[in-house]
């Protein structure tokens, strides 16, 4: 803040004995304070008017799933390989406001795909378990010891990667994705049938909920609070109620291994978005979401011809549907102000795309903004960030919301997070 004065030395010797300055008959001018300005480019992004965007960290690697703490510094899961210089945990301290880390820091071992800041502590995802690190106070890095929250989750097959949410009280939930696309013999092998029952449910293609707090968990230890969730790879908390809420990736393969047309195979299954209530089955691998009929249908493992409901009826629906293989990648509820009451409330959700949709052209690649009323979509889903490349390019993998209302995204192929903001 910087204060201007037009004054005599004798009216500000007065002043410093206690007269106001509107008193001595001079003015005060306070200039309102100056953000720091975005980059020019917006880094490289495409969002709305009325919004400008910083790149914060680029060549990061293979960087997925964020978090901001209650100070702003942020969090960053890396995905690579131990040993490889791309793994862990990265750390981000902006010191002096300009968008940019002064300080950074990297802990965890390699192979993570989501981290979360609770409690007092960094929650870092890998496939196989789930650490913590106390914060220090003052300190970027964790100062306490790792420790091993769960041990042996599921991570034979596909979809080994882990998500995080937390609930009331002590409830950490944990997402875990299924060992194959659709459950069947022989895995994405043509007109192979599916196993019935599919006993990979027992271990996968659900939420499990732990202890946020007791360590030495191993997987039995958990109870499971969903199932039939093929890969929930985007999983939330909505801080005002505490609801749990799942992005959910779909099935693949409706053309190569089933002949459907391939307009029908790009655009189904639907990518669900879903509110968790224990106990729910959301049908997979019997059924999915077709966007063509607007339900819930029979696989073709199980005899389904893509329009037909059978067993199917009991499944639970989604409470919207996007555009088949665009991949949910995470989401967060938006609980600034900065932003403006538009966007209060409402969900944001990075997608990464996928390759399902060929011959056809793949889409999503982008940040969506979902609008939200008591606990349910408002409104149709718009986009609000994408890449200057070109349709593709956006690997969008991680959003968070920081305490001063920014928007945080972050996109693996990309190796780049940004920090979105109101222009002034």
């Amino acid at each position: 803040m910087v204060a201007v004065m037009t004054c005599f030395h004798s009216s500000l010797h007065h002043w410093a004995y206690g007269a106001s300055p509107l008193a001595l008959g001079f003015a005060l001018i306070v200039a309102a304070p100056v953000e720091p300005p975005c980059d020019a480019d917006n880094g490289g992004l495409v969002v709305p008017e009325g919004f400008c965007a910083t790149l914060v960290a680029s060549n990061l690697g293979p960087v997925r799933q964020l978090a901001v703490g209650p100070n702003g510094d942020v969090y960053a899961a890396l995905s690579g390989k131990p040993g490889d210089g791309t793994g862990g945990v990265l750390a981000f301290r902006d010191r002096n406001g300009d968008g940019k880390p002064d300080e950074r820091a990297t802990f965890g071992p390699g192979g993570g795909n989501d981290v979360e800041v609770h409690n007092g502590y960094v929650y870092f995802a890998l496939n196989d378990r789930i650490l913590r690190y106390r914060l220090s106070s003052g300190k970027l890095e964790p100062d306490g010891k790792e420790e091993v929250l769960v041990a042996g989750l599921p991570g034979e097959g596909s979809h080994k990667a882990k998500s995080l949410a937390f609930g009331s009280g002590d409830t950490m939930y944990v997402a875990i994705g299924s060992a194959t696309n659709s459950c069947q013999e022989t895995d994405r092998v043509p007109a192979s049938p599916g196993k019935d029952p599919c006993k990979e449910l027992e271990r996968h293609a659900g939420i499990w909920q732990f202890s946020a707090s007791r360590p030495e968990q191993r997987f039995p230890d958990g109870r499971r609070v969903a199932t039939g969730l093929r890969n929930a790879m985007a999983v939330t908390t909505d801080p005002g109620t505490g609801a749990l809420y799942a992005g959910i990736h779909g099935r693949d393969q409706l053309s190569d291994n089933w002949g459907f047309a391939d307009e029908v195979n790009a655009n189904n299954p639907g990518e669900e978005l879903v509110r968790i209530v224990p106990g729910d089955d959301y049908g997979w691998p019997y059924c999915y979401y077709s966007n063509q009929y607007k339900k819930k249908v029979l696989a073709p493992e199980y005899g389904g011809d893509g329009q037909k409901v059978g067993r199917c009826a009991s499944a639970k629906a989604p409470l919207l549907s996007f555009p088949g293989h665009w991949g949910p990648m995470a989401l967060a509820f938006y609980t600034g102000d900065a932003f403006g009451p538009k966007f209060r409330g409402g969900l944001f959700v990075a997608f990464r795309g996928s390759w399902n949709r060929a011959p056809l052209p793949q889409e999503g690649y982008r940040v969506s903004f979902v609008p939200f009323v008591n606990g349910r979509p408002a409104g149709a889903y718009s986009t609000f960030a994408t890449d200057k490349a070109g349709p593709t390019s956006l690997r969008a993998t991680g959003v968070a919301v920081a305490p001063d209302g920014s928007l945080y995204i972050s996109a693996d192929q990309n190796g780049k997070i940004w920090k979105v903001t109101r222009a002034r």
